[in-house]
């Protein structure tokens, strides 16, 4: 477990490592990833990164989830069919996620997925076919998931690893559609509940399959957990999460994120300006990295394994470097 350190020591433990750093140009598009580990600096396992995001979270249902503060929380806890992970500390691997493989017919008009085998829901039900047509037959009948697929005529499941998605007209890039984190898969008994009542969702517990699981809510903070049971963490395909919790606190003022980034309150600081952007970049402890709709993502040199801020990331592959606290 990583003890977080006041500002003061995190600067005098950090300095060498920033100065061997290569500063990252105020645009950010010549460099979007963390700075590479240096020889012989330490790995940092487990910890608890703090977020300090822009909106409270209303909504953990991925489908429903408006803003980017709901999107990243419901993206630690749900998992689209479509993803490409890593795990933590460097690793270059890409492992598929839910869906092991995604193949069109000649035409495209139909996209055949085989299904990873042996996953479970956070509330202990199984994650096979029936759950995702259960998941595609709810996309369909909304605006939202329509929107998102668009042209889907039927979803069947041949058998219980298999499901396929008919489509009116060939679309070559509909496993990229299948990607976003707004179709994060849930668990039926989750859905039958939505169906029901649409505000009784954020009750249930265990709603998705990701590497992280809700533990703690207020109107202001966000407590997640590493799910120990997640597919990723297990046997070869170890993906992490190196993370123990993600605290995600929530300040409507954008000074104040920022603010809380410089005095080593928060490692990530979200939805910056661009004047914001420049003056993290313009410290040596900090980074930012451009995002969507000309906003930026400040963060701490000490967090590894965030490569963008144009995307909502699965934060299974994030860790905290080990800090040396000056006596």
């Amino acid at each position: 477990m990583t003890t977080r350190p006041s500002r003061a020591g995190v600067r005098l433990g950090l300095l060498a490592v920033a100065l061997s750093l290569v500063a990252v140009g105020c645009g950010g598009e010549s460099d979007e990833g963390t700075p590479a580990l240096s020889a012989g600096e330490p790995l940092g396992e487990g910890g608890t990164l703090v977020w300090a995001v822009a909106d409270r979270v209303e909504r953990i249902d991925p489908l429903t989830a408006r803003t980017r503060s709901e999107q990243l929380v419901s993206r630690q806890v749900h998992e689209p069919l479509i993803a490409a992970l890593a795990g933590p500390f460097g690793d270059t691997r890409r492992v598929p996620g839910l869906a092991r493989r995604a193949r069109p017919s000649g035409d495209a008009s139909l996209w055949t997925l085989r299904l990873r085998s042996g996953v479970r829901f956070q509330n202990g039900e199984p994650f096979n076919a029936d759950a995702v047509v259960a998941n595609a037959e709810r996309w369909l009948a909304s605006v939202e998931g329509r929107e998102l697929l668009p042209g889907v005529v039927d979803v069947f499941a041949p058998r219980f690893d298999v499901v396929r998605f008919l489509l009116a007209a060939p679309d070559p890039l509909f496993d990229n559609r299948l990607a976003a984190p707004e179709l994060g898969i849930v668990a039926p008994r989750a859905l039958r509940v939505a169906a029901r009542r649409a505000a009784a969702f954020d009750r249930e517990i265990g709603t998705g399959t990701g590497p992280f699981e809700l533990r703690e809510r207020t109107p202001n903070r966000l407590l997640l957990a590493r799910n120990t049971s997640w597919w990723g963490a297990t046997g070869s395909v170890d993906l992490g999460p190196a993370l123990e919790q993600i605290e995600f606190r929530v300040q409507p003022s954008s000074a104040v994120r920022l603010a809380l980034l410089d005095a080593g309150d928060v490692e990530l600081a979200d939805e910056l300006v661009a004047s914001q952007a420049d003056q993290a970049l313009a410290d040596p402890l900090l980074n930012a990295l451009r995002g969507a709709d000309g906003l930026w993502l400040g963060l701490s040199r000490a967090v590894r394994g965030i490569d963008s801020a144009r995307e909502i990331p699965s934060l299974s592959r994030a860790w905290l470097t080990n800090v040396t606290v000056a006596d």
